[in-house]
């Protein structure tokens, strides 16, 4: 593969594109995380996913340095967690992952949960985060793991509105209601775990699809999030999977494939249920 972009690229509510296809680094160690991020970089993808959370920023940001990718190339999103919802706590945890990333600005900064019984703290870090985006140190602004009436609160008092939310998605758990929610408000959708964390692999009908296809089923899975307009971050920790999770805008799946794909719907979660994590 060449170093040339290979994910096409979604243009945000407030005019900034997003690689459509990037790189979850959930929990990989600095270590391991900096090759992993070169050799994604020097393969075709243009957008990383981290968080303070991960504890690896910093191998991140040495990644992306160390690659032959031109910063403005690159799509960097961070996000912060629960202890630094408010509006202080947000600027402190912003400066910190900026400073470990070793970065002049982000391209998107999250709130990685909502956590609703602290109250709506997240309103509160809302007008940090759009404070950061005024003074040019961020330039979109985003929350993940949201259900629609929290993103509704911050919708109600917000200067700059949400432009992504990234939530748990997959075919298990295709969020259909919050994907119309998204578009009525011009809120791009992002899949975290769009695998499953790979649970979904050895599905029988995803395994037939992607015989039809010569592909994988994990290929199948992020063809099945592109079409239906969603962007995705799965993470790997092996350079054979990240390359063969680019792989998939050379074939295009049946509206047949994606009904029966869509049907596979159980609302089942890997993770937690957004009112519950606090």
């Amino acid at each position: 593969m060449s170093n040339s972009p290979k994910s096409p690229t979604i243009e945000l509510l407030d005019g900034n594109s997003l690689p459509q296809l990037g790189l979850g680094v959930y929990k990989v160690t600095d270590q391991v995380v900096q090759p992993l991020v070169e050799y994604a970089l020097e393969n075709g993808y243009r957008l990383i996913d981290t968080a303070s959370m991960y504890e690896n920023e910093a191998g991140v940001g040495q990644g992306i340095k160390n690659s032959s990718v031109p910063r403005e190339d690159v799509f960097v999103t961070t996000k912060f967690w629960l202890e630094d919802l408010g509006y202080e706590p947000t600027l402190r945890a912003f400066d910190k992952s900026l400073k470990l990333l070793g970065l002049d600005y982000l391209d998107l900064y999250l709130i990685h949960w909502p956590a609703p019984k602290r109250g709506l703290l997240y309103v509160e870090s809302w007008r940090a985060m759009e404070r950061l985006k005024n003074e040019g140190l961020i330039r979109s602004i985003g929350v993940s793991n949201f259900h629609s009436h929290h993103l509704q609160e911050i919708i109600n008092v917000a200067e700059h509105m949400p432009v992504l939310n990234q939530v748990e998605l997959h075919p298990w758990l295709n969020q259909s209601e919050l994907m119309e929610f998204h578009d009525k408000n011009q809120i791009f959708t992002q899949a975290w775990s769009p695998l499953a964390r790979g649970q979904i692999l050895g599905n029988e009908l995803l395994d037939q699809i992607a015989q039809v296809h010569s592909k994988s089923a994990a290929q199948v899975v992020l063809r099945w999030h592109f079409q239906r307009g969603v962007a995705v971050i799965p993470k790997s920790n092996s350079t054979q999977r990240i390359s063969e999770n680019i792989d998939i805008f050379d074939f295009e799946l049946t509206a047949d494939q994606m009904q029966a794909i869509n049907s596979l719907n159980t609302n089942y979660r890997t993770g937690l249920d957004p009112e519950d994590r606090n």
